[in-house]
């Protein structure tokens, strides 16, 4: 073969090494989570979700032709430690792509840093309005609800129901009072004559419920609001039925699984009622195919967080593949105005504030249900997402392209 034949066939080579490496390569997604401490349930939760939806791509051929690595990341659910991680893989590990549920502080933190260094973000569970709202991001998106579409949902259905007699309690800090605010604020538009008979707030991490259970039962609601998670959540309902309260609870949280085993009591939840963006009670046979495909492999259900995580992944995945690649600017042009239709419906990624416009699904607490032995979420219906959405205008975001 003649020397310049040799030539132009090893610069051909070169050129298309890159090319090859690139398409052969990963695409590391760093999963932002208490994967240690009192949260690390939480965490490890929608971690599972994550690392099965990147199996499901991964099966497939992956995004792209480029097989998805997730990297777990214990924030302690700290901004300064879930920064300093995230910085270490931004420099040394060129990783672009970060998603987290746990934390709102850390998802602003976070949202801070990836616009810095022009990586990308994606929640599927930390829902302070204000991360789609004044502190809004190209960098930040949201493939679930926030404070406002979640409390606007049970503020529809306590209308719908026609209880005039309504009191709160939430966990006393940002996300309890931003919760509260916008539930009040919604069901007073929806209903006028509905009386809100006390907001009660309460330190996070409480131990006695006595005090506040009584003040509920004193007051004669019909219903008590409650954005309340995790072990504030198990001990109020552990301690209000012995007490003898009779109102039904309308709550953010309630289709958690070891929340309602925790509490070990099935008259405490039956007839109260779960709100989420996605639960395993869902009538649609995508919900169907996930829960089968997710049981065959893991051995159990993918209640809850591990179904919020997987969903926002897979609407993720749909943003990388309809840009073609997984850079930052391409992906985040292509998810805006991106519809996903998956296990929990048609969920469709707002341009103006990266806030995804999804329905949410109400459950009441039945004793029977085909997941578990104890009492879980009956039936679900949606709430759908032009009843609950809060117009761009009235958000705060002001993007900067």
């Amino acid at each position: 073969m003649p020397k310049k034949t040799l030539a132009c066939l090893a610069l051909a080579l070169l050129i298309l090494a890159p090319v090859s490496a690139q398409a052969q390569g990963v695409i590391k997604l760093a999963v932002m989570e208490p994967l240690s401490g009192t949260f690390k349930d939480i965490g490890d939760r929608y971690l599972e979700g994550v690392q099965y939806a990147a199996e499901v791509l991964n099966a497939k051929g992956g995004i792209n032709g480029k097989k998805v690595e997730v990297i777990p990341v214990d924030t302690e659910v700290k901004p300064d430690v879930a920064t300093r991680k995230a910085t270490k893989l931004l420099l040394q590990d060129e990783v672009r792509h970060f998603c987290g549920g746990t934390g709102s502080s850390v998802g602003g933190a976070m949202s801070q840093l990836v616009e810095q260094h022009n990586a990308l973000f994606f929640s599927y569970g930390m829902d302070a309005a204000s991360l789609t709202g004044d502190k809004c991001s190209r960098n930040f998106f949201r493939p679930s609800c926030n404070t406002d579409t979640h409390s606007y949902a049970l503020a529809q259905w306590v209308a719908d129901k026609g209880m005039q007699k309504v009191i709160c309690i939430a966990q006393d800090y940002s996300f309890g009072k931003e919760a509260t605010a916008a539930f009040v604020k919604k069901l007073k538009q929806l209903n006028p004559k509905a009386e809100i008979l006390g907001e009660i707030y309460h330190p996070l991490g409480n131990k006695d419920f006595a005090p506040y259970v009584s003040q509920i039962i004193s007051s004669g609601a019909e219903i008590v609001f409650t954005p309340n998670w995790g072990n504030d959540l198990t001990l109020l309902l552990k301690q209000a039925k012995p007490m003898g309260l009779k109102a039904k609870f309308a709550c953010y949280y309630l289709n958690d699984e070891n929340c309602i085993t925790a509490v070990a009591n099935d008259e405490a939840v039956i007839g109260s009622i779960a709100s989420e963006t996605y639960m395993l009670s869902i009538p649609l046979e995508a919900n169907k195919e996930f829960i089968e495909g997710f049981k065959k492999a893991k051995g159990y259900y993918p209640a809850w967080l591990r179904g919020k995580a997987y969903i926002a992944v897979m609407f993720w995945a749909e943003a990388l593949k309809k840009a073609g690649n997984d850079k930052v600017d391409d992906v985040i042009k292509a998810w805006e105005g991106l519809t996903y239709d998956g296990p929990a419906g048609k969920w469709v990624m707002r341009a103006c504030d990266h806030q995804a416009q999804v329905p949410i699904w109400m459950a009441e607490m039945v004793a029977q249900n085909p997941y578990f032995k104890h009492a879980f979420v009956g039936p679900a219906t949606a709430i759908p997402a032009d009843k609950i959405g809060v117009p761009c205008e009235e958000t705060g975001c002001k993007m900067k392209k």
